[in-house]
C-alpha cells in the first residue's frame, strides 16, 4: 500500500504533538514509556519520526498519544488543520 503525503508530511499532527508535549515537559522517552505501559509498542525514534512527518501515526497511537498530553484528538487535528491553514496564507 502506497501511503501518500500531505504537505510533504505522513501526518498532519507531528509539529502538534511536539509542541504539546514539551509545553508538559515530557521527554520522547517518557512518552514511549506510558505508551508502553498501555501496550502499544512503540520507539523513541518512531516517536521523532511522527513529531518530524516522516512516519504515520496509527488511530490507536494518536488517541493515547492525545490521553498522554491531556488534549482530545480532535484539538490535535483542529489545531494542526489551523497552522496549515495559516502557514498557506503566507
Amino acid at each position: 500500500m502506497k501511503i501518500l503525503r500531505f504537505n510533504e508530511s505522513h501526518n498532519i499532527t507531528g509539529e502538534q504533538i511536539k509542541r504539546r508535549r514539551k509545553e508538559k515537559g515530557l521527554t520522547q522517552e517518557q512518552v514511549v514509556a506510558q505508551m508502553q505501559v498501555a501496550g502499544i509498542q512503540i520507539d523513541q525514534k518512531a516517536i521523532s519520526r511522527i513529531e518530524s512527518g516522516d512516519r504515520v501515526i496509527t488511530d490507536y497511537e494518536l488517541m493515547k498519544m492525545a490521553d498522554i498530553l491531556g488534549v482530545s484528538v480532535d484539538q490535535l487535528i483542529r489545531d494542526s488543520m489551523y497552522d496549515i491553514m495559516k502557514d498557506e496564507e503566507l
